[in-house]
Formats: C-alpha cells, sequence, structure tokens
C-alpha cells in the first residue's frame, strides 16, 4: 500500500514552494488533487494521487543532484522578479525542476548543491544536521586572535546568536591592511558571516564557501558545474545523518 504524506509536504519535497507557501496554496484553492481542489490541510496523499499545483501536474521524476560553484552577483533561485541572473541559468540542459539546498548570497561565491530531491534538501538544511560549510573570507580590517576566539564562542547580531564552529586567520596584509580568514559553519542564517564581521567592526570583501561537507571545487572555475556522484550523494547523507542530535 502507498504510503500517506500530508499534501503540503509533498508539495514542498517536489520543489515548488516552501511549505509555509504549500499551505497557502492549499487555503487559497490553488491546489488539486485527482482533479478536484483540495483546502483542507491535513489532507494526505499518495504517490497514486495526480496533484496539481496552479495548474500544473507534479512531476514524479527521478531525483538528481548538482554541484554548482556559484559566481558572485548570482541570485540562489530559481527565478528572479528583477530579471537578474539566477543559479538555474548555470544549468540549462538540466530537464528536471532543481532547486538550490540553502542559498548563497548575491555577493557571495562558492559551492552550491541543486537538486529536484526535496527530502535530500530538507536534511541537509536541518540545524541539527551538522554538516561543516567551509568559507574563506577576505576581510577589510585584520581580526585580532581574540576577536576571532569571539566568533567560535557567538557573537549577538539583532538578537540572534550567531556563532562558527571554527575559525582562523590564514594570512595578513599589513600594508592594505587586509586579512584571509578561514570560517566553518554548521547553519547558515541570512547573511551571517558578513552580520558577524560587521559585528567586530570588521567588514567582508570578498566572501567563497570553498567546501560543503566531504565535496570541495577542485578543477572548477566559476559558473561550472556537475552532477554529483552516487558516492557523492550518500556520503552527504550519511553525514547529515550522523549527526542528529
Amino acid at each position: 500500500m502507498a504510503e500517506l504524506e500530508r499534501l503540503q509536504k509533498v508539495i514542498a519535497h517536489a520543489g515548488v514552494a516552501s511549505r509555509r507557501k504549500a499551505e497557502k496554496l492549499i487555503v487559497d484553492g490553488k491546489v488539486k488533487v485527482n482533479g478536484e481542489v483540495v483546502k483542507e490541510l491535513g489532507t494526505k496523499v499518495s504517490s497514486n494521487d495526480d496533484v496539481e499545483v496552479e495548474g500544473v501536474p507534479l512531476v514524479k521524476e527521478a531525483p538528481v543532484y548538482y554541484l554548482l560553484y556559484k559566481p558572485r552577483g548570482v541570485i540562489s533561485s530559481v527565478k528572479d522578479e528583477k530579471n537578474r541572473k539566477v543559479v538555474t541559468d548555470y544549468l540549462p540542459e538540466v530537464k528536471e525542476r532543481i532547486f538550490p539546498i540553502g542559498r548563497l548570497d548575491y555577493d557571495t561565491s562558492g559551492i552550491l548543491l541543486m537538486t529536484n530531491d526535496g527530502e535530500f534538501a530538507n536534511l541537509l538544511m536541518h540545524p541539527k544536521h551538522e554538516v561543516d560549510k567551509l568559507y574563506v573570507v577576505k576581510t577589510k580590517g585584520i581580526p585580532t586572535k581574540e576577536q576571532i576566539q569571539q566568533l567560535k564562542q557567538g557573537v549577538k547580531v539583532d538578537g540572534e546568536s550567531l556563532k562558527a564552529v571554527h575559525a582562523k586567520i590564514m594570512s595578513t596584509d599589513g600594508k592594505k591592511n587586509t586579512a584571509i580568514v578561514q570560517i566553518t559553519l554548521h547553519e547558515g542564517k541570512n547573511r551571517q558571516i558578513r552580520r558577524m564581521f560587521d559585528s567586530l567592526g570588521i567588514p567582508v570583501d570578498k566572501l567563497k564557501r570553498e567546501k560543503y561537507g566531504s565535496l570541495d571545487l577542485k578543477g572548477m572555475n566559476a559558473g561550472d558545474s556537475r552532477p554529483l556522484k552516487p558516492h557523492e550523494v550518500k556520503l552527504l547523507r550519511e553525514q547529515a545523518e550522523k549527526n542528529v542530535k
């Protein structure tokens, strides 16, 4: 017998919308199940049911996984109201309806994972699944050892506690008053690294995510993408599941 799941969860897992947005679409009467409009949030469906969102059927696609080296000046989204470049523009050959796992800020470059597997995306994005994300930061100003320690202990910004798992200074340039800092996060709150350094009075000049779990950018240039190998997907899944607290 096919397993039943809440309708909003099925829509979110298909990558069409967040769960909250999916709930609104249901309440607004924009979702059909087997040709009938459904407005009840408690509705459950199985893989045998035909679900339509705003007239578009949910396609039961085989899961695909990609690594994109996101350039600076690109939106981590599948579309943009201002017609700016978005991450899916870099994977035009992919026919599946993929979306980014989490996001990198407009001015941040580096590893961004793309998939149509909502369950996999939720697994990696959940803060309790402590997958290391390693960033290299170029700062305007040279942080002290005490300030680096502060980043690891956590800083309060706008009432929110922001913390690095690891942080260390890789190099400094006294003449230019700049530093290269390596920083590892488990979570990825909005503009987290920039806000952390701003709180120390040290603005970020450039920011790049160089590693995501066991993945890196070896042999890739900005704008390049590649499919993940099955063992890479398996390893990421294992890393996320291993760290559940």
